[in-house]
C-alpha cells in the first residue's frame, strides 16, 4: 500500500511538472506550438515519438474513435475526461483537452492529468447538424470561465476560453467582445474557432492574451500561440483502414507495431 501511495504521488508530481512545462513553452515568444489531435493512446504515443511538444484530444475524435458517432454534443464530461486520461497515461508531454461547456470540468480534467482545457460558449444545440445552433449569452459564458479559474488547484493548469460566435454567426465583432469578456474573467488564453489569418490578426490586436486556433485552409497561423490539428489522427486512421479494407488487404506485419510498443522488453502482470 505504501508503494502504491508513493507511485501515485510521484505520478501526480510528474503531471504537475508537465503542466508547468506547457506554460514555459507558451512563454517562448514567436514560437507556435503545434498540437496534433490524438484519437487514442497509440496515436498519442506516435505523436510524441515524432517530436511534437504537446498533443490534443477533442470531442470530435473521441466521439468517432470511442463510440463511432458524429460529434453532436452528446458526450458526457465523464466520457471526455476518461478518454483524456488514457492519453495522459500514455505520454510524457502536455495534453490539451476539449471540455466543451461543462460545469465541473476543471476538477475532472485536473484529476485526469490534463495540462490545459478549452471551455466554449456553444450550448451544444445543433452542433455539427443542420439544426439551428445556439450560444450561451456572453455573461453566462464569462461566469463559467470565472468559476473554472476559481476551481483549479494547480495555478499552472491552463484555462482557454473558446468562442464559437464567428463559426456559428460569422460575427467577428461579437466573437472579439465575448473573448475580451472571457479574458477579463481570468482566461489564460482565447480561442476563436474557424478564423482565418485576417480575423486572427484582429483578435490578436485587440485582446492581450495568447491565442489558440484550429488549422485553417489558408495554412497560415501568424500570431497564434497554439494550433490544433484536431482531426489529424482520426481522419488518417479512417482513410488508411478504409483503403486497406477496400483492397482486401487484411494480412498484416505485426513487427513494427510490437517494436514500437516495446513487446521485447515487456513483463507480465
Amino acid at each position: 500500500m505504501k508503494n502504491y501511495a508513493k507511485n501515485v504521488a510521484l505520478a501526480r508530481q510528474f503531471r504537475l511538472t508537465v503542466t508547468a512545462n506547457l506554460r514555459a513553452l507558451l512563454a517562448k515568444r514567436g514560437e507556435i506550438l503545434i498540437a496534433p489531435g490524438a484519437s487514442d493512446a497509440l496515436s498519442a504515443r506516435l505523436i510524441e515519438a515524432h517530436g511534437y511538444k504537446c498533443v490534443y484530444v477533442g470531442s470530435y475524435a473521441t466521439a468517432a474513435s470511442r463510440f463511432g458517432l458524429p460529434d453532436t454534443g452528446l458526450l458526457s464530461l465523464e466520457q471526455l475526461a476518461a478518454q483524456a486520461r488514457t492519453i495522459v497515461d500514455a505520454v510524457r508531454i502536455p495534453v490539451i483537452a476539449d471540455a466543451e461547456a461543462f460545469d465541473g470540468a476543471v476538477p475532472a480534467f485536473e484529476a485526469a492529468g490534463v495540462s490545459a482545457i478549452h471551455i466554449e460558449d456553444h450550448t451544444g444545440a445543433g452542433k455539427h447538424t443542420s439544426a439551428p445552433q445556439k450560444l450561451y449569452s456572453k455573461e453566462e459564458a464569462a461566469e463559467r470561465i470565472r468559476a473554472a479559474v476559481a476551481a483549479r488547484k494547480n495555478p499552472d493548469f491552463l484555462i482557454v476560453a473558446r468562442s464559437d460566435a464567428f463559426w456559428v454567426n460569422r460575427d467577428l465583432e461579437d466573437c472579439i467582445a465575448r473573448l475580451a469578456l472571457y479574458a477579463e474573467a481570468g482566461a489564460d488564453m482565447v480561442f476563436p474557432t474557424l478564423v482565418g489569418q485576417r480575423e486572427l490578426h484582429e483578435v490578436r490586436r485587440r485582446i492581450a492574451r495568447p491565442i489558440m486556433v484550429v488549422d485553417n485552409p489558408e495554412g497560415r497561423h501568424d500570431g497564434a500561440a497554439i494550433v490544433l490539428y484536431y482531426a489529424f489522427s482520426i481522419t488518417r486512421q479512417f482513410a488508411a483502414l478504409k483503403e486497406a479494407l477496400a483492397r482486401g488487404e487484411l494480412a498484416s506485419d505485426n513487427a513494427p507495431l510490437e517494436a514500437f510498443l516495446g513487446y521485447k522488453d515487456a513483463t507480465g502482470r
